[in-house]
């Protein structure tokens, strides 16, 4: 995956800050919290910054709101930038972590050697949420859909929404001759990335790009970040666009083939796929890096799933830094964490396999 968005210090006018997001999830039940959540029942106090997924905001506002309850004198702020944005401004040295819904490439590995010096940057899994194909027709209602038609209509191959390959993925449904208006990111998104490399691996070769944070092929409509993918599919009917379930508002959202089934996007689903994916080869030491069965023929199992991570040094030089990093995210990967995501954002709780490596990964950090 590449990325061609300039480094660029955090910009304090889009920070969510501690208090905006307290007050922001006012109305979320997040539970109570305690410090027994957090690495260290220590009174901490600082601030912390990081920058990245958007498709972790409506998670991390809970997650800010939950860690202030056991922390109050930490100020944690979130720039939901976009994946590609927070893996640079991590590793330009901007912010203390980074969101994101891809994990470090090699690249970025080598360069991260710079930015944490006499350690590494480690992604720890944080977030596990399907990716909704979203559209905007009213008049069909429980559309389903193969990973070969997804990949033709974004492709541009296919243009109207009574094509006989979408008719044959949905016998009995009367589909309008209403053209397609296919809406994906405009930035460097780790959504995206998971995306392309669905289509790419489930496509049956209706799919030839090569999977990319950036939207690698020409045509359809560009967006910025999820709520714009959100807007535009929204006010275009016809249009159909992907982005995080917990995201995806009133709009239709689409089950895909999976074996002879179709299954929906669900937290259960998406946990499924998880479940049965291989974590990836050649990482570095603490590293949880999980490559998703794209092909998965398993009951249940929904494929078009992004694991997002928060993305940290083994080593800061400033020790405060290093040990609020350690806290929130320790709070982050906790039960009491998890939970708080999966009432605000619908998203799976890690796995107690997951959740026990994530956490040692975090006490590795000094």
């Amino acid at each position: 995956m590449r990325s061609s968005l300039s480094r660029t210090a955090l910009p304090a006018a889009l920070l969510l800050s501690l208090g905006l997001a307290a007050c922001g999830a006012s109305n979320e039940d997040t539970g109570t919290t305690d410090d027994s959540s957090t690495s260290s029942s220590e009174a901490l106090s600082g601030e912390l910054s990081g920058a990245g997924a958007s498709s972790q905001k409506a998670a991390m506002d809970a997650w800010i709101a939950g860690y202030s309850a056991a922390q109050p004198d930490v100020t944690v702020n979130y720039d939901p930038a976009g994946s590609g944005a927070g893996r640079e401004q991590f590793l330009s040295g901007a912010v203390d972590f980074a969101g994101s819904d891809a994990y470090l490439d090699e690249e970025e590995l080598t360069q991260a050697e710079e930015t944490c010096p006499g350690g590494n940057a480690i992604d720890i899994p944080v977030y596990v949420s399907p990716i909704a194909v979203i559209y905007n027709l009213p008049e069909v209602a429980d559309l389903q859909l193969s990973a070969p038609t997804v990949a033709k209509i974004f492709s541009g191959a296919i243009t109207t929404w009574d094509a006989a390959e979408i008719a044959a993925d949905n016998p009995g449904k009367t589909l309008p001759a209403t053209a397609i208006n296919p809406v994906h990111r405009a930035d460097d998104s780790g959504t995206t990335t998971n995306f392309t490399d669905y289509l790419s691996k489930a496509g049956e070769g209706a799919w030839t790009a090569e999977p990319d944070g950036e939207w690698p092929l020409p045509g359809g409509e560009a967006a910025q970040g999820t709520s714009g993918v959100v807007s535009a599919v929204t006010a275009g009917a016809g249009s159909i666009g992907y982005a995080d379930l917990s995201q995806a508002g009133d709009l239709g959202v689409a089950s895909l083939k999976v074996g002879d089934a179709y299954v929906a996007p669900t937290a259960e689903s998406a946990a499924a796929v998880v479940d049965a994916s291989p974590e990836a080869e050649g990482r570095p030491e603490g590293d949880i890096a999980v490559d998703i069965d794209r092909t998965t023929t398993a009951a249940g199992a929904y494929p078009v799933v992004l694991v997002s991570y928060h993305v940290a040094c083994t080593k800061y030089e400033d020790a405060t830094q290093a040990e609020l990093v350690k806290s929130f995210l320790s709070y982050v990967v906790s039960e009491e964490g998890q939970q708080a995501a999966a009432d605000a954002a619908g998203s799976a709780p890690l796995s107690s396999t997951l959740t026990e490596e994530a956490t040692a990964a975090i006490e590795s950090i000094s």
